[in-house]
């Protein structure tokens, strides 16, 4: 009976190596900045990713009859051009079939390159336009472009602000004048107008010049152009030179990160995200319950729209019947209409996302909450 009990035993344990064998590993990279000031952003987009895989490898996903274990290869871009490149070709170097990210349209823009020659669908939420006009077939925009975040918040503010006059500040980044060009296009269809535009950098953090000379021009909105390792304190030391304006901008400090260093100066922040409001939907507050319950903080913007994006890649390889086949992942993907919790994914021809969702929030508490929710 021993005897018989071992071998039993044996005979389990090779079936197991057998079964795990069997598996098909599927690398799916991943870039954005893991250190710096964004890494609040990057790691946010990294967990959302890593849930996403997590959940299909428990489901035990099968492509063309083979079961599959997905692995996410996360690199930290740091938020510059030309380390995105070197993780561009150290992802493909490593045979990733497709990549979430990069986070920054500055690493987005010349990483796209590498990628499309390489062939790797990639899906970025980089926001400049300028990254889909590049005549790429492997781009697929997971989030809005600065044409809809930079536009919703020009219409917020002559709409629903009643704003007459703007100043506008940007950090000169891709993403920063990108998103500044856009609120500035549609402001001026607004008749809203622009009496100051200054310049800063991703590294700043004293901004008290420059406000002292926006102030002397007494605009009802500042818009900015940036991200919440910048906007936070600018946040402050608007409060601290006594100007009356709110400030606006995208999804670059419409963070969890932007309230937290701001404090009370986030009283005065309106922003745009793209997507719907994750707690207006029952799958989005589960998604939100999940998120806290396995990182033990709040998701800060898009890392929604990474989970998503992972569940949409492998939708999109059971469909083609490929994990290895990256053109008929590339096609696949552009026939896309797949339903996720931040909204509906599908591309128009250059790879945007069709009818992208925007929400404009305000700081309360902390935390960015949909504009008009009732206080709670």
């Amino acid at each position: 009976m021993r005897y018989l009990l071992t071998t039993l035993a044996v005979m389990s344990a090779l079936g197991a190596v057998t079964a795990a064998q069997a598996q098909e590993e599927v690398l799916i990279g991943h870039s954005a900045p893991l250190t710096g000031p964004q890494a609040a952003n990057g790691k946010d987009n990294e967990n959302g990713a890593r849930l996403a895989v997590e959940e299909l490898n428990k489901q035990q996903i099968k492509v063309d009859g083979k079961a599959v274990k997905f692995q996410l290869v996360s690199e930290d871009d740091q938020a510059d051009p030309k380390v995105g490149v070197q993780v561009a070709q150290n992802l493909v170097d490593k045979n990733v079939v497709a990549v979430v990210g990069p986070y920054n349209s500055g690493v987005a823009i010349p990483a796209s390159r590498v990628y499309n020659s390489a062939g790797i669908p990639m899906l970025p939420v980089a926001s400049n336009p300028d990254l889909t006009k590049q005549g790429f077939n492997n781009i697929f925009r997971i989030g809005a472009n600065d044409s809809q975040l930079g536009g919703t918040m020009a219409d917020f503010a002559a709409k629903t602000l009643k704003a007459k006059t703007a100043a506008v500040i940007d950090d000169r980044t891709a993403y920063g004048q990108g998103v500044a060009d856009e609120f500035i296009k549609e402001a001026k269809k607004n008749h809203l107008q622009i009496v100051d535009r200054e310049y800063t950098n991703s590294q700043a953090t004293d901004f008290l010049g420059i406000l002292t000379t926006i102030k002397a021009k007494n605009p009802d909105v500042i818009f900015f152009g940036g991200y919440a390792a910048q906007g936070a304190p600018m946040a402050k030391q608007m409060l601290q030179r006594s100007l009356r304006a709110k400030l606006l901008g995208g999804d670059g400090i419409c963070s969890a990160d932007m309230g937290k260093v701001a404090g009370p100066a986030g009283s005065i922040v309106y922003c745009s995200q793209g997507g719907v409001a994750l707690d207006s939907t029952p799958a989005g507050r589960a998604f939100l319950h999940k998120y806290l319950a396995t990182y033990n903080t709040q998701p800060q913007v898009y890392g929604v729209n990474y989970y998503d994006g992972v569940k949409m890649l492998a939708d999109a390889m059971q469909k083609a019947g490929t994990t290895t086949d990256k053109a008929k992942l590339i096609a696949q993907l552009k026939k896309e209409h797949y339903k996720g919790i931040a909204g509906t994914y599908s591309f128009d021809e250059n790879g945007d996302l069709e009818g992208a969702p925007t929400t404009v929030y305000v700081i309360r508490n902390g935390l960015p909450v949909p504009y008009g929710q009732n206080a709670k």
